[in-house]
């Protein structure tokens, strides 16, 4: 790998490509560190053992803990680009424009960038809100509203709108001129960072250095059967039929013929089902502590019973986070695979099976494979989401929570992701030059 590395700095033009990425992504930790006008910073300092918070900071690439103008990160062009894959198979419309090719996933793309900035407002409304009414901690932003200060808050929301379009560019940009996913670099950058501020965490605590050894190690072991999952498929033989065709001139060709493999992965679904259990199991925990200053006593008693079940502490949470994981991972492999219309595909190409008649046969075989690929799947992410909880409770130490790990599973997830495609990347880089990459 260091042999790889070193022959890809001796390309000048893979060296610009690396050097511009590292370089966007320095800007982008610099300004992640610009707050937004009126920040209590003291205040700020003490909000993040919040679920809630440590998730939005999480996808924002760390950017939320300094509540900086960059605090939405890329977290609403994901949420936008979630909905309209889920609404894809609903409305006969963008069906239509997701088949259309390259130039159908351009408008989908301008599709997703028009439902963001709602989306940029009404999240950088209300994550503004949530951490200045005081239900996390001290109030962060003590004057914000616009009954309090119109000014103040119109500020504030244009400046997360922006720094979230700001964030969107910079990434556009790694894609286009760098190496890698700019969007998932730009979380990964955010995700690294925080590791460190972990480490010396643990470091400083009593037995710091033998935690911060066992902690590796547990990373390290997740990391690579992460690595294992999420690198292997079935892979399903597809053979094509000869047929004629006639080419310019009136001649007649052969085409066809050929044998070919359609991958199914394990782990299709990468790590949104663990957005989605995430955020759904602390939206009842988030709604509690309103209802737990109720002065009605059963609706306070309720708040109460519920922030508590539902806590990172709690073995509520943790089955329940394990059993939506499972049922996510399901759900959005399933949307996911619908719309790739594979069935549909290979009987307009001449493709089919070996001893599966084309059409609703080849639909059918591939949902039974499908179903037992995924099954595996949702299984492992479902233990890589409650891997915090089992290690706290073989260190009869339940209450860590996430804590248990120097990166959180949804972070373990996207670093692995990030990673692996950035080094196919190059990978692919360094074949055309004829370079020894670095898989083998």
């Amino acid at each position: 790998m260091l042999n790889a590395l070193r022959s890809a700095f001796r390309l000048p033009e893979l060296r610009r490509k690396l050097l511009f990425t590292l370089g966007i992504l320095l800007l982008y930790r610099l300004m992640a560190q610009v707050p937004v006008p009126g920040v209590d910073r003291a205040a700020l300092a003490n909000i993040f053992n919040n679920d809630l918070a440590n998730l939005f900071d999480l996808l924002s690439g760390g950017a939320l803990s300094r509540f900086s103008v960059m605090a939405l990160g890329v977290y609403p062009y994901i949420t936008a680009s979630i909905i309209l894959q889920l609404l894809i198979p609903i409305i006969p419309r963008l069906q239509e424009i997701s088949k259309d090719g390259d130039a159908g996933r351009q408008k989908i793309n301008q599709y997703t960038s028009y439902l963001t900035i709602p989306l940029a407002i009404l999240q950088g409304y209300g994550q503004a809100a949530l951490m200045s009414s005081g239900q996390l901690g001290a109030p962060v932003l003590p004057q914000f509203g616009f009954s309090v200060s119109p000014l103040l808050t119109f500020t504030v929301v244009l400046s997360l709108l922006a720094g979230s379009f700001i964030a969107l560019w910079l990434g556009n940009i790694i894609t286009e001129e760098g190496i890698g996913n700019g969007v998932s670099l730009i979380i990964f950058g955010g995700i690294v960072s925080r590791m460190w501020p972990r480490i010396n965490g643990l470091l400083s605590s009593t037995n710091g250095v033998v935690l911060v050894v066992i902690f590796s190690a547990i990373t390290i072991f997740t990391i690579g059967l992460i690595v294992y999952v999420q690198e292997g498929q079935r892979r399903i033989p597809v053979h094509y039929g000869k047929r004629v065709r006639t080419m310019r001139g009136n001649r007649l060709m052969m085409v066809g013929g050929q044998s070919t493999h359609v991958p199914i992965r394990v782990n299709s679904a990468g790590m949104i089902p663990l957005i989605f259990a995430s955020s759904l199991l602390i939206f009842p925990g988030t709604l509690a502590s309103y209802l737990q200053i109720s002065s009605t006593t059963w609706i306070a008693s309720m708040g109460t019973w519920v922030s508590t079940n539902l806590s990172v502490g709690s073995t509520l949470y943790w089955l329940l986070y394990f059993f939506l994981v499972v049922a996510f991972t399901f759900f959005y492999t399933d949307v996911v695979f619908r719309q790739q219309n594979l069935p549909e595909t290979l009987q307009r190409q001449g493709g089919y099976i070996p001893g599966i008649r084309p059409g609703k046969r080849t639909e059918q075989y591939l949902n039974s494979v499908l179903i037992r690929i995924t099954f595996v799947g949702a299984l492992f992410l479902g233990f890589v989401a409650i891997l915090p909880w089992l290690v706290g409770m073989v260190m009869n130490q339940p209450g860590l929570g996430t804590s248990s790990l120097l990166i959180t599973s949804s972070g373990l997830l996207i670093v692995v992701g990030v990673v692996l495609d950035t080094m196919k990347q190059l990978e692919a880089q360094l074949l055309m030059r004829h370079y020894e990459g670095f898989i083998r």
